[in-house]
């Protein structure tokens, strides 16, 4: 689900730094739910996702796996009361509107260097993402941004619900919204040969429009 441009590489098969920007995110406005908590909604659209954010605490919740059931059930009603109203519509390709997932966020306060945050992504039918969710941390930017509490320069660390970080930064801004940097670490998992048969009729894919 996060499709990033490379800004590093790594050549062992060892733990490298890995970081990664996006084309432009945005912050949506907030939206009040029929269940009278507020929410509101970013736009990343290098992933090309609509995210609805909200406190895991407007559940009585924290973002630890003890809550981890609870936790997935309240993604799954924000995404399903945001469900066609205006806050999931994607700002210029309406192919791409509707919540792709709920960030549930536990803010732990800002660091000499920006904010600290910890999040669990529940994305699709109930599932959650093991990292801080690297488009979801871009649409954590554009919300903190919006709010003016990570201007260039600062840094929000971003924590998952099994403990590992990203970090990320505006590194640019743009009308349509601003470009984020995400670093993280990426491990070596393996290898793949992708082999094109000249007699596959498909092999170079097809158009249907």
């Amino acid at each position: 689900m996060d499709r990033i441009c490379p800004a590093g590489t790594s050549t062992t098969a060892r733990a490298g730094p890995a970081s990664g920007s996006s084309p432009p995110a945005s912050a949506a406005s907030s939206a009040s739910l029929a269940a009278g908590i507020g929410t509101r909604a970013a736009t990343s659209r290098y992933g090309g996702a609509v995210y609805a954010t909200v406190p895991a605490s407007a559940f009585g919740l924290a973002v630890e796996p003890r809550h981890y059931p609870g936790l997935i059930a309240a993604g799954r009603a924000v995404k399903a009361a945001l469900a066609g109203s205006d806050l999931a519509r994607h700002p210029t390709d309406e192919r791409l509107s509707g919540v792709y997932g709920t960030i549930l966020y536990d803010d732990l306060g800002d660091r000499p260097d920006g904010p600290h945050q910890r999040n669990v992504t529940v994305f699709a039918d109930g599932e959650v993402d093991r990292s801080p969710c690297g488009s979801g941390t871009c649409a954590r930017v554009a919300l903190l941004f919006a709010d003016g509490r990570l201007m260039p320069g600062r840094v929000l660390r971003h924590d998952s619900i099994v403990g590992s970080s990203f970090t990320a930064r505006v590194a640019g801004q743009r009308p349509e919204g601003v470009i984020c940097e995400v670093d993280g670490t990426a491990y070596r998992t393996g290898e793949h040969r992708f082999v094109l048969d000249p007699r596959d009729d498909l092999g170079t894919g097809f158009v249907l429009r």
